[in-house]
């Protein structure tokens, strides 16, 4: 019965995901056309709402065109390591507390392992592998620029992440989300308890490591015209897509978890409501500080001009690592007082 469980979360989780994922597209494209005064589209579906199935009709129906020196097992490969490494992520983090249905008390998390924060980190550095292999197979210099900007935006980043999550690690004794969502409950959400710097941190390097602007010179088409997906057509090139999107909203889904209390709803359980109305509210209310914190990706990506490459590393090695471990020496000395 746990197996079926676990493989009815999977799908739901999977579903729920894939579909955040094209309507995140619209709502990037609607919140860029508002920024910038248009109207955005509006033609397929009630008011543009069937664009992003549009969308993916068009990218399928393409023709997959691979360059006549690429390797080819490694630029079909590439897009896969990237979705998947994406995908995989949401798998041990806590969308919810407990639901009881069918009489079976079901965690609202797919995974619940006891490392999950090193499994995270373990596959977000798995990412930069298909950006990586898919600049260097395609035989192209401007994809090859594209990987090379990538990798070494990655580690300079990855690196000020890592020991931004320590501080939230040290706080909570546990590298259990679950646990570190349940050390939140009430208004001890980590951003107001002892943890706005490793915040910040950590929503810079978010932004870094999703390729999102201004750190999206992986992509840079003034420059690179394309980045690491210059030579990508149709259903590969949708997938490159899907996972800088899918890693948007985990990347949204893991700051709600580490700094803005998960599913934590304060003064919840004062209003002594039936069980399952409090799981009901809990996802939403995690559904909600998501959708919130996508919607500033999206603005953020509108407001700011990209960094120039120097500008990048300086910010990474300069500012970012040093904040970083100042956040963990501070947290230390709380603990200590």
């Amino acid at each position: 019965m746990e197996l079926v469980i676990t493989l009815i979360k999977i799908g739901a989780v999977m579903m729920v995901l894939l579909t955040t994922v094209a309507y995140t597209v619209l709502l990037e494209r609607r919140l860029a056309a508002a920024i910038q005064n248009r109207i955005g589209p509006n033609r397929v579906g009630w008011n543009g709402f069937l664009q992003p199935l549009a969308d993916v009709i068009k990218l399928v129906m393409k023709e997959d065109i691979v360059p006549k020196n690429a390797d080819r097992f490694l630029h079909d490969l590439a897009p896969i390591i990237s979705i998947v490494a994406a995908l995989a992520t949401f798998a041990v983090i806590p969308f919810g507390n407990h639901i009881q249905l069918f009489g079976h008390d079901i965690k609202l998390q797919i995974a619940s392992v006891n490392i999950g924060i090193l499994y995270i980190l373990a596959l977000s550095s798995l990412g930069v592998y298909g950006i990586t292999l898919s600049g260097w197979s395609s035989n192209s210099k401007y994809s090859l620029l594209g990987g090379m900007r990538s990798s070494a935006q990655m580690i300079s980043y990855e690196l000020s992440m890592g020991i931004s999550i320590i501080g939230v690690v040290m706080m909570a004794g546990s590298l259990e989300l679950d646990k570190i969502v349940e050390m939140q409950a009430g208004w001890k959400w980590n951003i107001f308890h002892w943890q706005a710097l490793g915040f910040i941190t950590f929503m810079v390097a978010a932004f870094a490591e999703t390729n999102r602007a201004p750190f999206d010179l992986p992509e840079a088409e003034p420059e690179l015209v394309g980045g690491y997906h210059t030579e990508y057509s149709g259903l590969k090139f949708g997938l490159f897509f899907l996972a800088e999107y899918a890693n948007m909203v985990t990347a949204s889904a893991l700051i709600t978890t580490l700094y803005l209390g998960g599913w934590q709803v304060p003064r919840l359980s004062h209003l002594h409501l039936p069980d399952l109305w409090v799981s009901l509210i809990q996802v939403g209310a995690f559904c909600l500080k998501v959708f919130l914190l996508i919607c500033f990706f999206i603005i953020i990506r509108w407001t700011l001009p990209r960094f120039r490459y120097d500008q990048l590393m300086y910010l990474g090695w300069k500012i970012m690592l040093p904040i970083s471990i100042l956040n963990v020496l501070l947290t230390g000395l709380v603990l200590l007082t």
